[in-house]
């Protein structure tokens, strides 16, 4: 295996759009790496994006923020910015493998991996995030994250294209967000089921309603059913439980070595009650 490592995006955008058909990308190398043991990728080209350091940050802007793609999950956990903004992403980062794994994962190769499980992918898809790739002499584009995904393991990146940064709104003061994920041990487990809500509340009433679950479907998804029942409501213990309901029928768990479709379909209703419970609880239940 050849191992090219550019210096710049254009020098990395002209290898990517040159051996992208027989090449792998690698950053961090948690999703790569253990492939390369495995002898599961093969490969005769690894271009190592590690050395691109102008696409590691968060910045916030007066509407929105912005992460770079290598930034590093332990980078977005301990971000400040993101603790007080959008602290449901530092939460669900928190609980990505461990310190050394955190150290090295990217933002970005955790999303183009595309796993079902991806830990980032469901509190980007209530933040309504989307992903702003980059192709050699080409236009930069943005897809909203919840057009990202396409199968297991599959996005609609081409292979002359990458991931540069992900851009989500600043949410209100007012909204309040949660996640959860339920995994078979309390530290690098991948999830059987995860969670996040993001709610926005007037007058004891939800204005507006994010919901987004991981490993219950061959992609990270929004429960739009579950969005539209909450909208314009005054939250009840009994919405409540319409909503966990309706989720059951949003979502298309499997059966595999971590849990059966069973087990998910029913802990997608218990993580998703809890969640709206705390969401609308202080005096909003």
């Amino acid at each position: 295996m050849e191992y090219l490592a550019p210096n710049n995006l254009k020098d990395a955008l002209i290898l990517l759009k040159k051996w992208r058909s027989r090449g792998e990308l690698i950053a961090g190398g948690t999703n790569v790496i253990p492939e390369l043991r495995a002898k599961t990728l093969r490969k005769e080209i690894l271009i190592d994006l590690s050395h691109l350091k102008n696409l590691s940050y968060i910045k916030e802007e007066k509407k929105r923020i912005r992460i770079g793609a290598l930034t590093t999950m332990s980078e977005i956990a301990t971000s400040k910015t993101i603790r007080s903004k959008a602290c449901i992403l530092s939460e669900a980062v928190w609980q990505i493998g461990n310190p050394l794994v955190r150290n090295r994962a990217t933002i970005a190769g955790n999303l183009a991996d595309a796993s079902p499980a991806a830990d980032s992918a469901v509190p980007l898809l209530v933040l309504e995030a989307s992903i702003v790739v980059e192709k050699h002499k080409g236009k930069r584009k943005q897809i909203p994250i919840n057009e990202f995904f396409m199968g297991v393991n599959k996005t609609v990146l081409k292979r002359n294209e990458l991931i540069r940064e992900i851009v989500f709104p600043k949410p209100a003061p007012s909204s309040r967000m949660v996640y959860s994920k339920l995994g078979l041990r309390n530290a690098m487990a991948i999830s059987v089921v995860s969670v996040g809500v993001l709610a926005e509340m007037e007058k004891g009433r939800c204005n507006r309603a994010r919901i987004a679950l991981g490993a219950v479907a061959p992609t990270p998804r929004r429960a739009y059913g579950v969005e539209n029942l909450l909208e314009g409501q005054a939250v009840t213990e009994e919405l409540i439980d319409q909503c966990c309901e309706v989720i059951q029928k949003e979502i298309q768990p499997i059966t595999d070595v971590r849990a059966t479709l069973e087990y998910r379909r029913s802990m997608a209703s218990v993580l998703l009650k809890r969640l709206l419970q705390q969401v609308f609880s202080q005096g909003h239940v």
